[in-house]
């Protein structure tokens, strides 16, 4: 009940050994952090970014005299390992059984690891393809890791990371949004239950949703010529009005174009929109494009 009034989804559909992403809103509706809550047999377990990490601290703490809960942070004992692909899901049922690897989305499943203690895992896309999120004690993640290769999961680097979170069309806090968004703007459509009763910022963000519209949203875009615009860059209509700004930029190897996160004005959002985005006082033209930019095996389903 308490967790209900702070953010944007219905935790009382949130039964034990299942999930769910959410966010806390401020009163105006805006974003102060996006979340997962895993609803575990000893309790919640919040799974947020590093950007954001210390708000949502502050902002639970401030309850704990008043509420029947405590609040311990986890970080330093518990690591998340992700596994993600085509064919994530063989490489965890070597690693981890048949259970975890045939996991519902929105469920979540603990295996008992030989000598490494217990494992959650849930099933979740970072990429647009199909993935797991495996959350173990700290003590145990390199014996996992050490699974996870021997079954053909292949470890990554942060440059390919970004590149497929853009390509899937996942926003960052810090980067893609803030506390300036108004929660509706980012795309975090799951995140938000429109049925359930009163929270914080819920006001505002039921109007957007059921007397008009954001004034800007988060979409795609797919540059036409091979340009890096910096992150900020302006974005021009094709008749010079200023309609909008780059968020997050990278080059794609699957669709071998630049392609870029961005916030554009609602009028201008329809996929095949001609644009200019205006980098180091140079016009290059793109076209708005449907988020993700990859529509992996995630969405085959």
């Amino acid at each position: 009940m308490f967790l209900n009034g702070l953010i944007t989804n219905d935790m009382k559909t949130l039964a034990v050994n299942s999930w769910m992403p959410a966010v806390f809103p401020n009163v105006l509706g805006r974003l102060l952090a996006a979340v997962r809550i895993i609803h575990r047999e000893d309790g919640f377990l919040i799974d947020t970014e590093n950007a954001t990490f210390e708000i949502v601290t502050k902002l639970l703490e401030r309850f704990t005299l008043a509420g029947d809960f405590r609040l311990t942070d986890q970080t330093s004992q518990t690591a998340m390992l992700s596994v993600q692909g085509q064919k994530a899901a063989e490489a965890v049922r070597q690693a981890c059984g048949e259970t975890a690897a045939n996991l519902e989305r929105q469920k979540m499943s603990t295996v008992q690891l030989e000598n490494d203690g217990n494992l959650s895992i849930i099933r979740a896309t970072h990429t647009a393809e199909d993935g797991f999120d495996l959350f173990i004690d700290r003590n145990g993640a390199q014996a996992l890791h050490a699974s996870l290769t021997k079954a053909g999961a292949q470890p990554i680097g942060p440059d390919a990371v970004e590149i497929l979170r853009i390509e899937a069309g996942i926003p960052r806090y810090g980067i893609d949004m803030d506390e300036t968004n108004v929660v509706t703007e980012t795309n975090l459509d799951d995140s938000v239950s429109f049925t359930k009763g009163c929270y914080i910022g819920q006001e505002i963000i039921a109007r957007i949703k059921y007397r008009g519209h954001v004034a800007k949203k988060l979409t795609g875009l797919i540059f036409e010529t091979d340009v890096a615009p910096e992150s900020s860059a302006k974005i021009l209509s094709i008749d010079d009005k200023e309609i909008g700004r780059v968020t997050s930029v990278t080059f794609s190897p699957r669709l071998n174009r630049t392609v870029a996160l961005a916030y554009v004005k609602y009028d201008y959002l329809t996929p095949g929109t001609n644009l200019k985005v205006v980098s180091a006082e140079k016009e290059s033209p793109a076209v708005v494009a449907e988020l993700p930019f990859i529509r992996g095996s995630w969405y085959t389903e």
